[in-house]
């Protein structure tokens, strides 16, 4: 069965790689994206990927993103919740609370309106499924990063609820949680890190290997092809379940 796929915030980064991988398997695949150049390149970087701009943030963007991405799929199988944002990195104490907001109107609140929108057409499907891109925030405390952190844990709970209300109608949910992805953006997080505690980038680096069995980071592509396998039908009695992918982290640095 030809599966029809949604990429929330594919343009780049993991999305990409998970459009990507998708198409590959032999899917039709739309990404939305907030930023219009990068969903430019990746329709054609990628043949055949149908493309749609919207700001996950805004509920009426939401609304018709849904709307226009199912009707240019003709049909909605599979459900990948990708958009999130790292949010700012201080103490508690030092939290600028719009920051917090946006965070979570992101992370979680556009998650939740994406999938509010996206389930009647689930519901068609012989085979619906749904992953939520949480993190190893989700399983661990995080200091500095108390919105990301909270958001992705967030997301653990709605994955959860999600698998029980929805499996009566064969729909699957399940969460992916990665640790250190290679690319531009754990970089950033390491500079913003280190910048928070006053410390060397290159000891922020060393201290988040030294919490995981496997030195080294996380290949977008291994996220690609975990999302491929849960919504296989290899993965027909998986639902509710973290899978966790970040080289065996014992601590959240």
């Amino acid at each position: 069965m030809k599966q029809h796929v949604l990429v929330t915030a594919g343009a780049s980064g993991i999305g990409r790689e998970i459009a990507r991988a998708f198409v590959a398997n032999g899917a039709v695949v739309c990404v939305c994206d907030i930023d219009t150049k990068a969903l430019e390149l990746v329709g054609k970087d990628i043949p055949g990927l149908k493309t749609v701009v919207c700001d996950v943030s805004k509920r009426q963007d939401i609304e018709g993103m849904v709307t226009a991405a199912v009707e240019a799929l003709g049909g909605l199988d599979v459900l990948v919740n990708n958009a999130g944002i790292s949010g700012p990195t201080a103490p508690v104490e030092d939290m600028d609370p719009d920051a917090w907001e946006m965070v979570m109107q992101v992370d979680l609140t556009g998650t939740f309106n994406v999938t509010r929108c996206s389930i009647p057409h689930l519901k068609r499907s012989a085979a619906g499924v749904i992953i939520n891109m949480s993190s190893v925030a989700g399983r661990f405390g995080y200091p500095n990063r108390s919105p990301y952190c909270t958001a992705k844990w967030g997301l653990i709970g709605f994955t959860k609820t999600l698998s029980i209300e929805l499996g009566a109608f064969g729909i699957r949910a399940n969460a992916i949680l990665p640790g250190a992805v290679d690319g531009p953006r754990i970089e950033k997080v390491f500079e913003g890190r280190a910048k928070a505690t006053n410390q060397p980038v290159e000891e922020i680096r060393k201290e988040a290997m030294a919490v995981q069995s496997l030195k080294r980071l996380v290949d977008p592509k291994d996220i690609a092809a975990l999302a491929v396998f849960l919504a296989s039908d290899a993965a027909k009695s998986i639902s509710g379940q973290m899978m966790p992918i970040d080289n065996d982290m014992q601590a959240a640095s």
